[in-house]
């Protein structure tokens, strides 16, 4: 215990049951038919189910909307907190965190109601437009902190050239800050695709998402095919993963290129 890769044995441990372990049962389930022989037939399933189908295409199309817009009123916000000259006070930073503070479930619920006591009927809107308060602050951070650690004297260089503002955010600022934009993405799109309470929340269950449809499978003891469409998800989350990685690598090399 006096070896200080010691103290990393709880987390070793919590890492295992709780991720790997999981990771494993969802592989090993999903590659079972109904009696525990090996097969492709739930992989297969997904594929021929025009239902599953049609719920991943609108997840996704719903997943791309909010991430739309989420970067479209994120980036001003983070770059209007980054910039001393705009935001002189720590504490407006802070305010963007207080949501976070509530858990998402009770927001969704809160935000429900007010769209039933305003009159307002549930459906796509409504559901787009509690992901977008849910998920903004995951756009803002990251991109709020890679402009605040970015290196000025880019911009000033720029702007000695007879770069005109606009210019120096296209051309340097911008660049510069994809890695954070890229990051933001990531946080939020994929939450969108997987999740399904909002989506019950918002939309009276009219409206369901890739989420739904592994939640459905496993309540009704259907662990299989539950297991083989949670298994598609994590590939698509995987290969993400690794795109972000990369085009974050890409972005930080050739910034103001």
């Amino acid at each position: 215990m006096n070896k200080r890769s010691s103290w990393a044995l709880p987390y070793f441990i919590f890492l295992v049951l709780f991720v790997v372990v999981p990771l494993v049962l969802i592989v090993v389930y999903a590659l079972q038919d109904a009696s525990g022989h090996f097969s492709f037939s739930n992989i297969t399933k997904f594929f021929t189910d025009k239902d599953a189908l049609s719920t991943f295409a609108l997840s996704i199309e719903v997943a791309l909307e909010n991430t739309a817009l989420c970067i479209l009123i994120g980036y001003p916000v983070a770059y209007i907190l980054a910039d001393k000259s705009l935001n002189r006070s720590a504490v407006t930073v802070v305010l963007f965190i207080l949501p976070m503070w509530v858990n998402a479930l009770m927001r969704t619920l809160a935000t429900a109601e007010l769209f039933t006591m305003a009159g307002i009927t549930l459906g796509k809107g409504t559901l787009l437009f509690g992901m977008c308060y849910d998920y903004l602050p995951f756009m803002i951070y990251p991109i709020y902190n890679q402009l605040a650690k970015m290196d000025k004297s880019y911009a000033e260089a720029a702007e000695d050239l007879g770069a005109k503002p606009l210019q120096v955010f296209t051309k340097v600022t911008l660049p510069l800050s994809m890695p954070g934009v890229v990051s933001g993405v990531m946080m939020v799109f994929m939450p969108t695709v997987s999740t399904f309470a909002i989506s019950e929340f918002l939309t009276n269950n009219k409206i369901k998402l890739f989420g739904t449809i592994i939640q459905e499978n496993i309540n009704n003891s259907m662990w299989n095919y539950g297991a083989a469409l949670s298994l598609v998800m994590l590939v698509i989350i995987g290969i993400t993963t690794f795109l972000q990685g990369k085009d974050s690598r890409e972005a930080a090399e050739g910034g103001a290129i």
